[in-house]
């Protein structure tokens, strides 16, 4: 049989139901007293937050006549608790994120990023603990007085669980890689649920995505030629230039066209008249080479025909006269 202070509490909860228009569930496991305490006060004028046992949030949540409120039944886990807010809860969620603190890892936590162990001096004195820090796998050293650390050295991965001996020295070492706040699971406005995936992305991020769709629409729009009043002064310019380029190859005289076929005319003009002086200083040498050749033709000899070689005529052989027998009184004389 259900007491009377049970059913007193249920009454009170259904109404703060009813009360507020943005209704959250948020999940207090682990959630140390002190950073408890201190989101109640950042959340002082944004939200309250109301701890009851899990049988009498989902009581209310099926008997509240809240439009689409019992779907919030399925995000009740844990050390469930209820958030209540009149304001937006994407603002909410963003004020919640905000008001998150640092904390020390205990042993069973995952590391929510990389977690490093920087370089260079710490405030523990020689001792034992070098040995406890050489386990952790972070490279250490003694310099004067201090226990310094070598190098920077990443000791656990984004969801790499921390053993007990990592949390002992993260805790010496005065390192937080934590960090505490209310886990909102989900949030009801209006008889819709917004859920935690949903409610922590950065408001940024909604913006780019608006900025990237809009642009995306309006190039498509573009390209299959659909008119709209955003794009339709880029259509009117698109048919203007095409227009223009038509009527400045057809040589169509407007009053757009007028002074580019000038300065076309003109361009042509100037090419033929250095085309023709070029022609002219040309041809005179052209005619000389030609004279020259002529010239040179007519200079040359004609070629003389080989005269053929009369043959010598035989000599008459030359007849031998007798001697003259020498007289008698010319030998005498002699």
């Amino acid at each position: 049989m259900v007491s009377e202070k049970k059913k007193q509490k249920l009454k009170e909860v259904k109404e703060d139901l009813r009360k507020y228009p943005v209704i959250g569930i948020i999940d207090m496991f682990k959630l140390p007293g002190r950073q408890l305490h201190e989101i109640r006060n950042k959340l002082r004028n944004e939200a309250v937050i109301k701890m009851v046992k899990k049988r009498i949030i989902k009581l209310a949540l099926k008997d509240c006549g809240l439009k689409g409120i019992e779907e919030m039944d399925k995000y009740i886990q844990g050390e469930p608790a209820l958030l209540l807010s009149k304001t937006d809860p994407f603002r909410l969620a963003k004020t919640i994120n905000q008001s998150k603190s640092k904390a020390f890892a205990k042993a069973g936590d995952v590391a929510p990023i990389d977690i490093i162990v920087r370089a260079g001096p710490t405030p523990l004195p020689p001792g034992p603990v070098i040995g406890e820090l050489q386990r952790a796998k972070i490279p250490a050293t003694v310099e004067g007085e201090k226990i310094t650390v070598r190098e920077d050295t990443v000791v656990a991965e984004e969801g790499d669980t921390i053993d007990k001996t990592l949390a002992d020295v993260l805790v010496k070492l005065g390192v937080e890689p934590m960090e505490i706040g209310l886990n909102l699971l989900a949030a009801w406005e209006n008889g819709h649920v917004y859920t935690k995936d949903i409610l922590f992305i950065p408001t940024e991020k909604y913006l780019e995505d608006l900025q990237l769709a809009s642009s995306q629409a309006f190039s498509l729009a573009y390209n299959v030629n659909y008119y709209t009043k955003d794009n339709v002064s880029l259509f009117l310019s698109r048919a203007h230039q095409e227009a223009y380029t038509i009527a400045l190859q057809a040589d169509i005289l407007t009053k757009d066209t007028a002074k580019s076929l000038i300065a076309k005319a003109k361009t042509q003009a100037e090419t033929l008249k250095d085309m023709i002086k070029k022609e002219v200083k040309e041809e005179p040498k052209e005619k000389l080479e030609k004279k020259k050749e002529e010239k040179k033709k007519k200079e040359k000899p004609k070629e003389k025909k080989p005269k053929k070689k009369k043959e010598p005529k035989p000599k008459a052989k030359k007849e031998v006269k007798p001697k003259k027998k020498e007289k008698k009184h010319d030998k005498k004389k002699k």
